[in-house]
């Protein structure tokens, strides 16, 4: 795999468990539901302020965390598709007898391409708010992270 594809998808994976860590902590899994713009809309909401309770952060670390979330939300839409369902769009590959090879291609293309065009606005929204953070506030989110092996990892 080209340098430049792992460093795209590492960009977006280590956000996501970063934030997946966070909202971890804060006892909301964004992954079980998705149901529609206002549930995303109060779920991320809820995220930033439980977030902003288990790390104590100020006004400022507050404000960069909602640009972090607001940066991996239409990072995510980007990646998924504007209104596509990504089932169906998989789904149609395995629709004949035979896998649709360049259809596939041309699908990875186009997330490839999302992730490459998203992953320098979630690197800088990441590092400002990870470098917001005092050292114990980091200690935490570490620790945290640690604990949770990641955004989807064990619950114990």
């Amino acid at each position: 795999m080209k340098s430049w594809i792992k460093k795209s998808l590492l960009t977006v994976f280590g956000a996501g468990i970063v934030l997946g860590g966070l909202s971890a902590c804060s006892g909301v899994r964004p992954w079980h539901h998705d149901s529609g713009p206002e549930h995303n809309a109060r779920l991320q909401t809820r995220v930033v302020e439980r977030v902003s309770s288990k790390l104590d952060l100020n006004a400022e670390q507050k404000r960069k965390l909602q640009a972090l979330t607001d940066v991996v939300v239409a990072q995510r839409k980007s990646v998924v598709g504007g209104g596509a369902d990504p089932r169906s769009q998989v789904q149609a590959l395995v629709a004949g007898d035979k896998f649709d090879r360049s259809a596939a291609q041309a699908l990875m293309q186009e997330k490839t391409q999302a992730i490459q065009a998203g992953s320098p606005a979630v690197i800088a929204a990441l590092g400002d708010f990870y470098d917001s953070l005092e050292p114990a506030q980091q200690q935490k989110v570490r620790d945290m992270m640690q604990r949770r092996r990641g955004w989807m990892g064990s619950h114990g």
